[in-house]
């Protein structure tokens, strides 16, 4: 964000001679793939033991899918399997003497990723979202949840700093089941100019949606367990209090909301395996067993609905997991925490995920989201149908069932987000690895553009 653009000391078309320019990092990480391959060549008289080590990864990914997809002696199996097979490998390697080959080979191998990522960032514009400056407003109206994120209004002391900044409070009484919606479009009525939520994003969607109806700024306060839409905004998750200076000193971005048959998300929606599983009321206490109790019927199709989507033209037949999320995510690494470079660019993007086999889940583990079980599209409209008339939906987190089929949209433009000036910025998530553009960025004779890496303003 505005707070963290980097800038470097090559030249800006990318060809300084300086160890931070693209290309010159684009030229190191061949040189470490060179160096990777050289490593395995050192060690070509032992051929049978390095493929080994590809088999124990594969075999340690065949080792979670039966630990995932079984009950019982197969999962207990399967888990042994998943720890047993790299440990083998490990023991084989250092048994045999290549483990310095093998070490200097994965050494060489992270580096050429880490200039790789590096080098395509320096081309790549990860935020470019425009700002300006706002008025400060005068009748603030701040909705805040005092059990999010294990009582962060409390303990931030939120309610008396929004209060000291001019805003009205409304604290949810969770006891008597509030309605965040119909609290904010009260607040509208009696003349508020900004909504705002100190809590989690399930919340934060609902009353970004009257904002955005009535063209109001909203704000968001990081009160939440996670908050991954504040974090994408580059707000501070680990001070909360820190959310409340956009209230004396604020700009204002334009970004999408997400919409689900009229409902409002900011975050995803995800349909499928996830879904099915949070709509257990066990899943709150404990996560991990009732997803481990749930999931071998979820991903042999004995329970749950089927999933057909449509995204925009293309098909999606009968995905495990259905993921739409408003604006999509750096990577498809279903493993990876994710973050969205951009949430102004009026699309969706759908990861859909289908392992039915061991062997698949041997190739995920080789190939993570370049796995053939895995799809990742943009689009503008995706309608999940299913063979139930009911489709469970979990929504920014929140558990919910809809009549088939949904339909999910974009609204470009359509929500008013006020943050405060200075904050630290979006971590960054490098890029999937392109090594042909790689190669193109090394070896090129002309210039290439380079994309810039801060916020744009328009103060």
């Amino acid at each position: 964000m505005n707070a963290t653009g980097t800038t470097s000391a090559a030249e800006p078309d990318g060809s300084g001679r300086g160890v931070r320019s693209p290309r010159a990092l684009a030229r190191l990480a061949l040189l470490c793939v060179a160096g990777a391959v050289a490593a395995v060549v050192a060690g070509a008289g032992q051929w049978l033991i390095l493929l080994l080590g590809l088999a124990g990864l594969a075999l340690a990914g065949a080792g979670i899918w039966w630990a995932l997809a079984h009950r019982g002696v197969a999962r207990l199996l399967g888990a042994l399997l998943a720890i047993a097979a790299p440990i083998g490998v490990l023991v084989l390697y250092a048994a045999s003497g290549l483990w310095v080959v093998a070490v200097a080979a994965l050494a060489s191998w992270t580096v050429a990723l880490a200039c790789a990522r590096s080098a395509l960032r320096g081309l790549r514009r990860p935020h470019g979202m425009h700002s300006h400056s706002a008025r400060r407003p005068r009748r603030a109206v701040l909705i805040m949840n005092p059990r999010s994120g294990g009582g962060k209004v409390g303990q931030f002391g939120l309610v008396e700093r929004a209060e000291e900044l001019g805003a009205r409070v409304i604290l949810l009484d969770l006891d008597t089941d509030p309605d965040p919606v119909a609290l904010a479009r009260q607040a509208v009525a009696e003349g508020a100019d900004l909504l705002g939520v100190a809590g989690g994003d399930g919340t934060q969607a609902l009353v970004a949606g009257v904002a955005a109806e009535h063209g109001l700024p909203f704000m968001v306060v990081t009160a939440g367990t996670r908050n991954h839409f504040a974090m994408d905004l580059g707000l501070d998750r680990d001070d909360p209090a820190s959310s409340l200076d956009a209230l004396s000193d604020g700009v204002e971005l334009r970004v999408d909301l997400g919409d689900m048959g009229g409902r409002p998300f900011v975050n995803t929606a995800s349909f499928g395996a996830y879904a099915e599983i949070v709509q257990n009321p066990d899943y709150r206490d404990a996560k991990a067993a009732t997803a481990l109790d749930h999931l071998p019927d979820l991903l042999a199709g004995a329970a749950g609905a089927t999933l057909n989507a449509r995204a925009d033209e293309e098909r999606l037949a009968a995905p495990q997991a259905l993921l739409v999320s408003n604006n999509p995510y750096a990577r498809a690494d279903p493993l990876g925490g994710g973050r969205r470079p951009r949430v102004d660019t009026g699309t969706l993007g759908v990861i859909a995920i289908r392992v039915d086999s061991a062997a698949q889940a041997a190739e995920l583990a080789l190939r993570g989201e370049r796995a053939g079980g895995i799809t990742s599209l943009t689009c503008r409209r995706v309608v999940v149908e299913s063979d139930e008339e009911l489709i469970p939906v979990a929504v920014d987190g929140e558990a919910l069932t809809l009549p088939a089929p949904v339909v999910c949209t974009v609204r470009p433009g359509a929500l008013r987000v006020r943050v405060p000036r200075h904050r630290p910025g979006a971590p960054y998530v490098a890029p999937s690895v392109d090594w042909r553009r790689v190669v193109r960025l090394a070896f090129a004779r002309t210039s290439l553009p380079r994309e810039k890496n801060q916020e744009q303003s328009d103060d």
